[in-house]
């Protein structure tokens, strides 16, 4: 059987005495299209952090790609592209210039990068806005632009962190379709965070629901939504699935990742006092 994409074993990250990730064991599939959900400060992000060797776990372990994330940090690097949920791309360059900067961060050659380059715009659909400067760029454009170069190096596990933040229906529809025709035609991996409920059903195959730091459920959302059905919610959408699993009431508490965030803040005022 061919070895996942990602496992993690009892992943464990702690910031002084929060607990932002709590004893997660993951196994991704190669292709798959994997879900993580959660409420603000459950651990998404943080895992995506420790998985793109960003910062490192307290505790446990975690492969990308048959590669350790302590020690095969620039392997793994090499393996996956990211796209973060705050803007990355230059609004002082083109789309175009965008992209070839990148692509030469990852060492392809002028011939390489210049295929690479059309391939991804006309994936996207911004071949005839490739020479625009991005601070003319549409909010959704921009957003296009980041997921094509996120592909440019053609690699095996992509992370969307909040990709369809702050847009608009008809634009998060639009960049759906370009994810599943990457998923299928890239023969990517993705790793995806999301608040949309509708986002995850949509194109997930399997989601994982994680609250305060652990996983709750993991499986295919049908599978999901078959657990909650009752005489009472015949027909269960994956937020009922959501609020079954995280509960319904309003939480005032910031999660751990803000009240660590808050810290740091706070620290770093002290020390300019």
């Amino acid at each position: 059987m061919e070895a996942p994409a990602i496992v993690t074993h009892d992943l464990v990250r702690r910031f002084d005495d929060l607990t932002a990730v709590d004893h997660v064991s993951l196994k991704i599939q190669k292709g798959e299209l994997f879900g993580l959900l959660g409420p603000n400060g459950a651990g998404k992000t943080t895992i995506v952090k420790i998985l793109t060797t960003l910062i490192k776990p307290t505790a446990g372990s975690a492969t990308v790609w048959g590669y350790d994330i302590l020690k095969d940090q620039d392997m793994i690097r090499a393996h996956i592209g990211v796209v973060f949920q705050d803007p990355s791309v230059d609004n002082k360059l083109t789309g175009r210039e965008n992209l070839d900067f990148h692509a030469r961060m990852y060492g392809l050659d002028r011939a390489t990068r210049e295929r690479r380059v059309e391939e991804v715009l006309k994936l996207v659909e911004l071949s005839d806005k490739a020479d625009i400067l991005l601070g003319k760029y549409s909010g959704g454009m921009q957003r296009r632009l980041e997921i094509a170069r996120g592909l440019m190096h053609h690699p095996n596990v992509l992370f969307l962190d909040e990709p369809t933040l702050g847009l608009d229906a008809q634009t998060r529809r639009h960049i759906w379709s370009y994810i599943k025709e990457m998923n299928e035609s890239e023969h990517v991996t993705i790793i995806l965070t999301t608040h949309y409920m509708e986002e995850a059903d949509f194109l997930c195959d399997r989601v994982a629901i994680i609250d305060h730091g652990r996983i709750i459920v993991c499986d295919h959302p049908g599978v999901l939504k078959s657990m909650v059905r009752s005489e009472e919610l015949p027909d269960p959408s994956l937020e009922d699935v959501f609020l079954h699993f995280t509960g319904r009431e309003i939480r005032d508490e910031e999660g751990n990742e803000g009240q660590h965030a808050r810290k740091i803040m706070r620290h770093w005022r002290m020390k300019r006092r």
